[in-house]
């Protein structure tokens, strides 16, 4: 698959809900975010069918000079977000972004590749894990909504068409790819810092 670096088009990634089950918590580091020991994960992510009613850890706007770009939401059934070490799915999670801008599917690959460079995962990884999404990702309309539901270890992707309509339209079977694309968002190493700190209850 031919990967076309397009540096713009980072500033419209993701619209997607995250959901996060909860585990043990070892101590509190700040906001709404909780530091644990990862545990194996024991719920399915078929089981996840109520994240829609998970509590809104946090929530972020991106917005490039005049232009919304996304407003994202990370949820969890408490409310808390829980982070062990480095590992940024420690337990299950929901991203929800609202894409305020038009993106097409190609789009959505390369900021997403490009994403994962800067991040430092292996061109051959990323290559690899981009032809897994593009089987999934759809064209996406200003307004709609693409939501990645994880258990920790596996996740599916969740597309709205409309309000108050939702469709699974593809899952996701291996833990790196798992952790590779939600720290996107949550890895301390994100290009989006500020982002990454309202996101997970961090105010500032």
């Amino acid at each position: 698959m031919k990967i076309t670096r397009t540096s713009w088009l980072r500033t419209v990634l993701y619209s997607c809900t995250f959901v996060a089950t909860t585990y043990s918590v070892a101590s509190t580091t700040g906001g709404n975010q909780q530091i644990v020991n990862k545990q194996p994960s024991t719920i399915a992510v078929q089981q996840t069918s109520d994240w829609q009613q998970w509590r809104k850890v946090g929530e972020a706007q991106l917005s490039i000079l005049f232009f919304d770009i996304y407003q994202s939401k990370l949820l969890s059934p408490t409310g808390i977000y829980q982070q062990q070490s480095l590992d940024v799915t420690p337990h299950p999670l929901a991203l929800s972004i609202e894409y305020q801008r038009n993106i097409t599917q190609a789009q959505l690959l390369d900021v997403t590749y490009e994403q994962w460079i800067k991040l430092g995962y292996r061109e051959q990884d990323a290559k690899r894990w981009i032809k897994q999404l593009s089987v999934i990702f759809p064209d996406i309309k200003s307004g709609q909504k693409l939501t990645y539901v994880t258990d920790g270890v596996a996740g599916k992707f969740v597309f709205s068409p409309l309000p108050h309509q939702t469709r699974h339209i593809g899952t996701i079977s291996d833990e790196k790819l798992n952790d590779a694309f939600l720290s996107i968002w949550l890895s301390p190493k994100t290009e989006y810092a500020q982002l990454r700190r309202q996101l997970i209850g961090m105010k500032r």
